[in-house]
């Protein structure tokens, strides 16, 4: 936005890892809500979950120094909260929201309950969320959810609020379709990123890279098992990311000299990882949304292997630039590996070029602008 002469003002909740901003000293204060306590402090902090009157408050201090035409909100959940929402709504200022999850319509923001997929809420039946503990499998923390779902709902706050919901893939916005919400509020503007800052390298590399979270959802141990199926000394499975799962799964490949575990990584370590690999292998076994390591791995020319569920499908052309499996099927899983690890140099190169063509065409910065200006002016025609 600031790259085409638009104004850009950030506003956010203090916490260490944030970048410096010209507005920080408008940003309401850190929240830490994993030790609630019952207390006057605890009972506080979850008002503030629910409706943060400090956040608001602290927007509308910046607000009198500052001029804005739109507002544009992501992920205020828990932090911000819809009182935001409301004092925008209240000064006339129109809204827009990225739904980078599904926690409009389960309170457990991702469709899953004890690592299955689960749409028992349909219908605004959250109380669901708390029968299941779905969030964090913890029943205190599902009924806080559960209540801040009926409170927004009840109350309509995200739906009298915002004009437009910006959905990143459009198996999202046939999702929330299918849970009830009015299409002519959904808007698909796909994720983008900045090609120029991936060099391609479209030689093949000797080994498989997942990255991602080690949890069950991920697939991750889907992955292990199907690699270790095929027998090829030379072949390799690099595994990029923590979790729950990372003590079972580094037992699990205890003598597999093939498979190395690197922990977290990021900058040009994680770079280098990716661009020299093989393939990437995206084993979902959730609704995804919009995976940014699939357009990161197109972006450095590689294949990538993903199971058919959420917002894959969309992002992957079959055979063209990687190749779909069913989602928790180990031999589908171990075909596909086995099929690009076959595959001729030559082929490889064209389905890594392939994938580099696709992330430049639909997935630029400067499409994503495009998009995303066109939903601000549909707004502001209106007003």
């Amino acid at each position: 936005m600031q790259a085409h002469g638009n104004t850009v003002h950030i506003f956010a909740r203090r916490h260490p890892n944030n970048l410096g901003s010209a507005y920080d000293k408008y940003f309401p204060g850190e929240m830490v809500t994993d030790s609630l306590k019952p207390s006057v402090d605890g009972l506080r902090s979850l008002l503030q979950l629910f409706y943060s009157r400090d956040a608001k408050k602290c927007l509308d201090e910046m607000l009198q120094k500052i001029k804005i035409d739109i507002g544009h909100a992501h992920n205020i959940y828990g932090r911000l909260t819809t009182s935001v929402l409301d004092l925008l709504h209240k000064k006339n200022i129109p809204m827009v929201m990225t739904l980078h999850d599904y926690k409009l319509i389960c309170p457990a923001y991702s469709l899953l309950s004890h690592g299955r997929i689960c749409e028992e809420c349909k219908g605004h039946l959250f109380y669901m969320a708390i029968k299941n503990r779905c969030h964090k499998e913890s029943f205190l923390a599902s009924t806080i959810y559960a209540f801040e779902s009926y409170f927004n709902k009840i109350f309509k706050k995200y739906e009298k609020n915002v004009r437009f919901f910006i959905t990143p893939s459009q198996f999202l916005k046939s999702k929330f379709i299918q849970f009830g919400w009015p299409e002519e509020r959904l808007v698909y503007v796909p994720n983008f990123i900045e090609t120029s800052d991936f060099e391609a390298n479209y030689t093949p590399g000797k080994y498989f890279v997942y990255l991602g979270r080690l949890s069950y959802e991920k697939g991750i141990s889907t992955l292990i098992e199907a690699f270790m199926k095929i027998k090829i000394n030379k072949l390799g499975l690099v595994v990029i990311g923590e979790g729950p799962m990372k003590e079972h799964l580094t037992t699990l490949t205890a003598g597999e000299s093939r498979i190395r575990f690197t922990g977290y990584l990021s900058g040009k370590t994680l770079k280098e990882e990716t661009r020299n690999a093989l393939a990437v292998i995206v084993p979902s076994e959730c609704y995804e949304n919009a995976p940014l390591s699939i357009l990161e791995a197109f972006a450095f020319g590689k294949p990538v292997v993903g199971s058919r569920i959420g917002g894959i499908p969309e992002m992957i052309d079959h055979g063209v630039n990687g190749y779909l499996f069913e989602p928790g099927s180990v031999d589908d899983l171990r075909e596909k590996l086995d099929l690009v690890r076959s595959m001729s140099t030559k082929r490889v190169i064209e389905m890594g070029q392939a994938a580099r063509k696709k992330v430049e065409k639909y997935y630029g910065a400067d499409l994503h602008y495009e998009m995303l200006t066109s939903v601000y002016q549909r707004i502001l025609n209106d007003t």
